[in-house]
Protein backbone atom coordinates (compact mmCIF):
# COMPACT_ATOMS: atom_id res chain seq x y z
CA UNK A 1 0.00 0.00 0.00
CA UNK A 2 2.95 2.32 -0.64
CA UNK A 3 4.09 4.72 -1.92
CA UNK A 4 1.21 6.99 -1.02
CA UNK A 5 -0.12 9.69 -3.29
CA UNK A 6 -1.98 12.82 -2.20
CA UNK A 7 -5.08 14.58 -3.54
CA UNK A 8 -6.16 18.00 -2.32
CA UNK A 9 -9.91 18.44 -1.86
CA UNK A 10 -11.80 21.44 -0.43
CA UNK A 11 -11.40 20.03 3.09
CA UNK A 12 -8.60 17.46 3.12
CA UNK A 13 -5.24 16.47 1.76
CA UNK A 14 -6.19 12.84 1.14
CA UNK A 15 -3.49 10.19 1.30
CA UNK A 16 -4.20 7.20 -0.91
CA UNK A 17 -2.56 4.18 -2.46
CA UNK A 18 -3.07 3.57 -6.16
CA UNK A 19 -2.15 0.55 -8.23
CA UNK A 20 -3.20 -0.75 -11.60
CA UNK A 21 -3.33 0.93 -15.00
CA UNK A 22 -4.20 4.64 -15.00
CA UNK A 23 -6.54 3.96 -17.92
CA UNK A 24 -8.35 1.15 -16.09
CA UNK A 25 -11.85 1.17 -14.72
CA UNK A 26 -11.71 3.07 -11.40
CA UNK A 27 -12.56 1.29 -8.17
CA UNK A 28 -12.29 3.00 -4.79
CA UNK A 29 -11.82 0.70 -1.78
CA UNK A 30 -12.88 2.24 1.54
CA UNK A 31 -11.79 0.99 4.96
CA UNK A 32 -13.63 1.04 8.26
CA UNK A 33 -12.97 1.83 11.92
CA UNK A 34 -10.73 0.81 13.62
CA UNK A 35 -8.85 -0.35 10.53
CA UNK A 36 -6.81 1.17 7.71
CA UNK A 37 -5.93 0.78 4.04
CA UNK A 38 -4.26 -2.58 4.73
CA UNK A 39 -7.70 -4.15 4.87
CA UNK A 40 -7.19 -4.23 1.08
CA UNK A 41 -3.59 -5.40 1.00
CA UNK A 42 -4.63 -8.56 -0.88
CA UNK A 43 -7.74 -7.27 -2.65
CA UNK A 44 -6.08 -4.30 -4.34
CA UNK A 45 -3.38 -6.28 -6.22
CA UNK A 46 -5.99 -8.77 -7.40
CA UNK A 47 -8.10 -6.01 -8.90
CA UNK A 48 -5.12 -4.14 -10.32
CA UNK A 49 -3.99 -7.35 -12.02
CA UNK A 50 -7.41 -7.55 -13.68
CA UNK A 51 -7.03 -4.07 -15.12
CA UNK A 52 -8.79 -1.91 -12.53
CA UNK A 53 -7.39 1.46 -11.51
CA UNK A 54 -7.48 0.66 -7.81
CA UNK A 55 -7.55 3.55 -5.31
CA UNK A 56 -7.41 3.00 -1.55
CA UNK A 57 -7.66 6.22 0.52
CA UNK A 58 -7.06 6.78 4.20
CA UNK A 59 -10.31 8.15 5.61
CA UNK A 60 -10.32 11.46 7.46
CA UNK A 61 -8.55 11.14 10.79
CA UNK A 62 -6.50 8.15 9.61
CA UNK A 63 -3.01 7.64 8.28
CA UNK A 64 -1.44 10.53 6.38
CA UNK A 65 -4.75 12.20 5.44
CA UNK A 66 -4.86 15.71 6.91
CA UNK A 67 -7.31 18.59 7.25
CA UNK A 68 -6.27 21.70 5.36
CA UNK A 69 -7.61 24.15 7.93
CA UNK A 70 -7.07 23.94 11.66
CA UNK A 71 -10.49 25.53 12.21
CA UNK A 72 -12.44 22.86 10.31
CA UNK A 73 -14.59 20.78 12.69
CA UNK A 74 -13.13 17.28 13.04
CA UNK A 75 -16.40 15.65 12.11
CA UNK A 76 -16.79 11.91 11.66
CA UNK A 77 -20.47 12.05 10.65
CA UNK A 78 -21.72 9.96 7.75
CA UNK A 79 -22.34 12.93 5.44
CA UNK A 80 -18.75 14.07 5.87
CA UNK A 81 -17.41 10.62 5.00
CA UNK A 82 -19.56 10.49 1.88
CA UNK A 83 -18.66 14.01 0.82
CA UNK A 84 -14.97 13.15 1.20
CA UNK A 85 -15.35 10.32 -1.33
CA UNK A 86 -17.15 12.58 -3.79
CA UNK A 87 -14.46 15.24 -3.34
CA UNK A 88 -11.75 12.66 -3.96
CA UNK A 89 -13.39 11.59 -7.23
CA UNK A 90 -13.48 15.24 -8.27
CA UNK A 91 -9.85 15.84 -7.29
CA UNK A 92 -8.74 12.82 -9.32
CA UNK A 93 -10.96 13.84 -12.27
CA UNK A 94 -12.88 10.55 -12.09
CA UNK A 95 -16.38 10.90 -13.50
CA UNK A 96 -17.66 7.65 -12.01
CA UNK A 97 -16.30 4.59 -10.23
CA UNK A 98 -17.13 1.36 -8.49
CA UNK A 99 -17.22 2.04 -4.74
CA UNK A 100 -16.56 -0.83 -2.33
CA UNK A 101 -16.29 -0.82 1.43
CA UNK A 102 -17.25 -2.05 4.87
CA UNK A 103 -18.06 -0.34 8.17
CA UNK A 104 -17.28 3.42 7.88
CA UNK A 105 -16.08 2.90 4.32
CA UNK A 106 -19.19 0.99 3.33
CA UNK A 107 -21.30 3.77 4.83
CA UNK A 108 -19.42 6.41 2.83
CA UNK A 109 -19.94 4.34 -0.32
CA UNK A 110 -23.67 3.97 0.40
CA UNK A 111 -24.01 7.72 0.96
CA UNK A 112 -22.47 8.52 -2.42
CA UNK A 113 -24.47 5.80 -4.17
CA UNK A 114 -27.72 7.12 -2.69
CA UNK A 115 -27.16 10.85 -3.17
CA UNK A 116 -24.99 10.95 -6.31
CA UNK A 117 -25.84 7.76 -8.22
CA UNK A 118 -24.49 9.21 -11.47
CA UNK A 119 -20.98 8.99 -9.95
CA UNK A 120 -21.25 5.31 -9.00
CA UNK A 121 -21.15 2.54 -11.60
CA UNK A 122 -21.45 -0.15 -8.93
CA UNK A 123 -21.50 -0.62 -5.15
CA UNK A 124 -20.08 -3.36 -2.94
CA UNK A 125 -21.23 -2.98 0.66
CA UNK A 126 -20.55 -5.32 3.55
CA UNK A 127 -23.63 -5.62 5.83
CA UNK A 128 -25.90 -4.02 3.28
CA UNK A 129 -27.49 -0.58 3.67
CA UNK A 130 -25.29 1.34 6.08
CA UNK A 131 -26.82 4.81 6.04
CA UNK A 132 -27.60 5.61 9.65
CA UNK A 133 -31.11 6.31 10.87
CA UNK A 134 -30.07 8.86 13.46
CA UNK A 135 -33.66 9.66 14.39
CA UNK A 136 -33.98 6.07 15.63
CA UNK A 137 -30.65 6.08 17.50
CA UNK A 138 -32.39 5.70 20.86
CA UNK A 139 -34.05 2.44 19.86
CA UNK A 140 -32.34 -0.46 21.70
CA UNK A 141 -31.20 -3.67 20.07
CA UNK A 142 -30.67 -7.13 21.58
CA UNK A 143 -28.59 -6.89 24.78
CA UNK A 144 -25.92 -9.31 23.52
CA UNK A 145 -25.44 -7.13 20.45
CA UNK A 146 -25.46 -3.94 22.52
CA UNK A 147 -22.58 -5.45 24.50
CA UNK A 148 -20.51 -5.67 21.33
CA UNK A 149 -21.01 -1.95 20.76
CA UNK A 150 -19.69 -0.98 24.18
CA UNK A 151 -17.34 1.56 22.63
CA UNK A 152 -20.28 3.58 21.23
CA UNK A 153 -21.20 4.50 24.80
CA UNK A 154 -17.63 4.68 26.10
CA UNK A 155 -16.88 7.30 23.46
CA UNK A 156 -19.74 9.48 24.71
CA UNK A 157 -17.70 10.18 27.85
CA UNK A 158 -14.55 12.13 28.57
CA UNK A 159 -13.20 8.96 30.15
CA UNK A 160 -13.63 7.42 26.69
CA UNK A 161 -11.71 10.31 25.13
CA UNK A 162 -8.84 9.75 27.55
CA UNK A 163 -8.97 6.00 26.96
CA UNK A 164 -8.91 6.27 23.18
CA UNK A 165 -6.10 8.82 23.33
CA UNK A 166 -3.97 6.54 25.50
CA UNK A 167 -4.96 3.12 24.11
CA UNK A 168 -5.69 3.42 20.39
CA UNK A 169 -4.10 0.10 19.47
CA UNK A 170 -5.48 -1.79 22.46
CA UNK A 171 -9.05 -0.61 21.89
CA UNK A 172 -8.74 -1.64 18.25
CA UNK A 173 -7.61 -5.12 19.27
CA UNK A 174 -10.62 -5.59 21.56
CA UNK A 175 -12.97 -4.49 18.77
CA UNK A 176 -11.22 -6.67 16.17
CA UNK A 177 -11.57 -9.78 18.31
CA UNK A 178 -15.27 -9.16 18.92
CA UNK A 179 -15.96 -8.20 15.29
CA UNK A 180 -14.10 -11.18 13.83
CA UNK A 181 -13.87 -14.05 16.32
CA UNK A 182 -12.67 -16.49 13.64
CA UNK A 183 -9.92 -14.20 12.28
CA UNK A 184 -6.51 -15.36 13.53
CA UNK A 185 -4.62 -12.12 12.93
CA UNK A 186 -1.10 -11.68 14.26
CA UNK A 187 0.32 -8.77 16.21
CA UNK A 188 2.26 -7.48 13.20
CA UNK A 189 -1.00 -7.09 11.30
CA UNK A 190 -2.50 -5.10 14.17
CA UNK A 191 0.66 -3.01 14.56
CA UNK A 192 0.63 -2.13 10.86
CA UNK A 193 -2.97 -0.91 11.03
CA UNK A 194 -2.35 0.93 14.30
CA UNK A 195 0.18 3.20 12.60
CA UNK A 196 -2.81 4.89 10.94
CA UNK A 197 -4.26 5.73 14.37
CA UNK A 198 -1.37 8.11 15.12
CA UNK A 199 -3.08 10.75 12.98
CA UNK A 200 -3.47 13.93 15.09
CA UNK A 201 -7.19 14.11 14.31
CA UNK A 202 -7.96 10.44 14.94
CA UNK A 203 -9.45 10.81 18.41
CA UNK A 204 -11.62 13.82 17.56
CA UNK A 205 -12.96 12.29 14.35
CA UNK A 206 -13.74 8.93 15.98
CA UNK A 207 -15.44 10.48 19.00
CA UNK A 208 -17.52 12.79 16.85
CA UNK A 209 -18.60 9.91 14.63
CA UNK A 210 -20.12 7.94 17.50
CA UNK A 211 -21.46 10.93 19.40
CA UNK A 212 -23.18 12.24 16.29
CA UNK A 213 -24.71 8.91 15.25
CA UNK A 214 -26.26 8.57 18.71
CA UNK A 215 -27.65 12.10 18.54
CA UNK A 216 -25.45 13.56 21.30
CA UNK A 217 -23.65 16.27 19.30
CA UNK A 218 -24.51 18.37 16.23
CA UNK A 219 -22.84 17.84 12.91
CA UNK A 220 -20.61 20.16 10.94
CA UNK A 221 -22.97 22.82 9.48
CA UNK A 222 -21.48 22.37 6.01
CA UNK A 223 -23.07 18.89 5.87
CA UNK A 224 -26.47 19.83 7.31
CA UNK A 225 -28.29 19.64 3.96
CA UNK A 226 -26.75 16.24 3.22
CA UNK A 227 -27.75 14.91 6.63
CA UNK A 228 -31.33 16.02 6.02
CA UNK A 229 -31.31 14.08 2.76
CA UNK A 230 -29.88 11.00 4.51
CA UNK A 231 -32.53 11.21 7.22
CA UNK A 232 -35.08 10.35 4.54
CA UNK A 233 -33.42 6.94 4.11
CA UNK A 234 -32.81 7.39 0.38
CA UNK A 235 -32.91 4.30 -1.79
CA UNK A 236 -29.89 2.97 -3.67
CA UNK A 237 -30.59 2.16 -7.28
CA UNK A 238 -27.07 1.58 -8.62
CA UNK A 239 -25.99 -2.03 -9.30
CA UNK A 240 -25.04 -3.52 -5.93
CA UNK A 241 -23.43 -6.59 -4.43
CA UNK A 242 -24.02 -6.79 -0.68
CA UNK A 243 -22.00 -9.17 1.47
CA UNK A 244 -22.39 -10.70 4.91
CA UNK A 245 -19.67 -12.51 6.79
CA UNK A 246 -21.04 -15.62 8.47
CA UNK A 247 -18.55 -15.17 11.34
CA UNK A 248 -19.25 -11.49 12.03
CA UNK A 249 -19.38 -11.16 15.81
CA UNK A 250 -21.63 -8.10 15.87
CA UNK A 251 -23.85 -8.53 12.81
CA UNK A 252 -25.69 -11.86 12.79
CA UNK A 253 -26.37 -13.28 9.34
CA UNK A 254 -29.82 -12.33 8.06
CA UNK A 255 -32.40 -15.05 7.62
CA UNK A 256 -33.68 -13.38 4.47
CA UNK A 257 -32.00 -10.99 2.06
CA UNK A 258 -31.81 -7.73 4.05
CA UNK A 259 -32.76 -4.20 3.03
CA UNK A 260 -34.86 -5.13 0.02
CA UNK A 261 -36.90 -1.95 0.48
CA UNK A 262 -33.94 0.40 0.02
CA UNK A 263 -31.92 -1.39 -2.67
CA UNK A 264 -34.11 -0.74 -5.70
CA UNK A 265 -31.66 -1.47 -8.52
CA UNK A 266 -29.98 -4.68 -9.70
CA UNK A 267 -28.58 -6.48 -6.68
CA UNK A 268 -26.91 -9.69 -5.58
CA UNK A 269 -26.54 -10.69 -1.95
CA UNK A 270 -23.88 -13.14 -0.82
CA UNK A 271 -22.93 -14.76 2.47
CA UNK A 272 -19.23 -15.42 2.99
CA UNK A 273 -18.29 -18.41 5.20
CA UNK A 274 -15.81 -17.91 8.04
CA UNK A 275 -15.49 -14.16 7.37
CA UNK A 276 -16.01 -11.54 10.04
CA UNK A 277 -16.53 -7.80 9.96
CA UNK A 278 -13.25 -6.90 8.23
CA UNK A 279 -14.35 -8.98 5.27
CA UNK A 280 -11.91 -7.77 2.58
CA UNK A 281 -8.90 -8.68 4.71
CA UNK A 282 -10.38 -11.94 5.99
CA UNK A 283 -11.80 -13.11 2.67
CA UNK A 284 -9.99 -11.15 -0.06
CA UNK A 285 -10.91 -13.50 -2.88
CA UNK A 286 -14.62 -13.21 -2.07
CA UNK A 287 -14.41 -9.43 -1.86
CA UNK A 288 -12.52 -9.14 -5.15
CA UNK A 289 -15.09 -11.41 -6.80
CA UNK A 290 -17.84 -9.11 -5.54
CA UNK A 291 -16.17 -6.14 -7.24
CA UNK A 292 -15.95 -8.11 -10.49
CA UNK A 293 -19.56 -9.20 -10.08
CA UNK A 294 -20.88 -5.66 -9.58
CA UNK A 295 -18.85 -4.48 -12.56
CA UNK A 296 -20.58 -7.18 -14.62
CA UNK A 297 -23.97 -6.09 -13.25
CA UNK A 298 -23.20 -2.53 -14.29
CA UNK A 299 -22.10 -3.56 -17.76
CA UNK A 300 -25.31 -5.52 -18.28
CA UNK A 301 -27.47 -2.41 -17.72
Amino acid sequence: MTPLKFARTPVLDVAYAEIGPASGRPVVLLHGYPYDVHSYVEVAPRLAGLGFRTIVPHLRGHGATRFLDGETPRSGQQAALGADVLDLLDALDISDAVLAGYDWGGRAACVVAALWPERVTGLVSVNGYLIQDIAAAGRPIRPDLEAGFWYFYYFLTERGRAGLTAHRREIAEVIWRRNSPAWDFDQETLDRAAEAFANPDYVDVVLHSYRHRLGHVPGDPRYEELERALALRPSIRVPTVSLEGEADGNFPVSVDVPDTDVFTGPRRHERVPRAGHNLPQEAPEAFARAVLSVADLSDSQ
